[in-house]
């Protein structure tokens, strides 16, 4: 289905550079904590060095750092601490340890290859970059381990979202000696089904990985709904999953490279608040900004 254009579409209004922005309580063994996620927009600026320049923008390298150091201040983390990685459509994932952007990763053929990163202990910011793939942030509830993972075409049907749910589960194996139950994810803003038009050969090809992926465009033309597919996949696998609904290619707030290519990239963020939290273990996510659908 199609979503109207503008931010009426998810309910939200822009809160600084967050689009959508929440809370999650985490009890871990040691300690009661705040996890919180988010996902960019245009106003955040763009946060890739890979999109630069071009007849619609992108901006220069040292804009590219001063969005990504204000993000950070909004985020309440130090400068440069954020993890990035350099993505390339794999099903890769690594841990979020040495990828800050502003630590070693900032050199020259420093930031690993990579589509997912995870904090075992959750204390590492983390993000991931799109504008039509899905971002996509995991929290575990009783670990405090997070992720992020970036799910294009590809990366979705080659096991993305698989690899970083299995890496979790061994992370939470080794910090408990059991399979973390309370394993949830957020699919962020995205190109939808409606828009994302493919050859049929493509949809075809693709449908025969991930049947719940098959769509047709609002015009009738074969499509792929990655949401939807990244959702059932994630399903399968036994999280609790949540959809933003925004689609990139209609929403204005968002970057988007169908609809404007080479103009920037925003993400999906996720960190560890360490102040004392008042809401008792087991409370529900709360959504600062943004309207989440299951």
């Amino acid at each position: 289905m199609s979503h109207p254009t503008g931010p009426e579409a998810v309910g939200t209004t822009a809160s600084g550079p967050f689009v959508h922005l929440a809370s999650v309580p985490v009890s871990t063994p040691n300690e009661a904590r705040t996890v919180r996620f988010g996902f960019t927009g245009v106003a955040a600026g763009n946060l890739a060095f890979h999109v630069l320049g071009g007849p619609d923008g992108g901006g220069t390298e040292a804009e590219v750092a001063r969005s990504r150091r204000a993000l950070e201040s909004a985020m309440g983390v130090a400068a440069g601490s954020t993890a990035y990685v350099r993505q390339v459509h794999s099903a890769d994932v690594v841990d979020a340890t040495g990828h800050a952007w502003g630590g070693a990763a900032a050199s020259p053929g420093g930031q690993a290859e990579a589509d997912a990163l995870v904090s075992h202990d959750g204390m590492t910011p983390l993000a991931i970059m799109v504008a039509d793939c899905l971002p996509v942030v995991f929290v575990d509830e009783s670990t405090g381990a997070t992720a992020v993972a970036h799910a294009g075409r590809r990366g979705l049907l080659d096991g993305v979202l698989q690899n970083t749910v299995a890496r979790l589960r061994r992370s939470a194996q080794a910090q408990s000696g059991a399979c973390s139950p309370t394993l949830r994810a957020w699919i962020g803003p995205s190109i939808c089904g409606a828009c994302y038009e493919v050859p049929e050969k493509l949809r075809r090809e693709s449908v025969r990985i991930l049947p719940e992926a098959e769509a047709v465009t609002s015009w009738g033309t074969p499509a792929l709904d990655l949401r939807a597919g990244a959702q059932a996949v994630l399903s399968r696998l036994g999280v609790e999953v949540e959809r933003v609904e925004a689609c990139t290619r209609e929403d204005q707030r968002l970057f988007s490279h169908r609809r404007a290519p080479g103009r920037g990239r925003f993400v999906g963020v996720v960190w560890t608040e360490h102040a004392p939290r008042t809401s008792p273990p087991g409370t529900r996510s709360k959504s600062a900004e943004g309207t989440a659908h299951r």
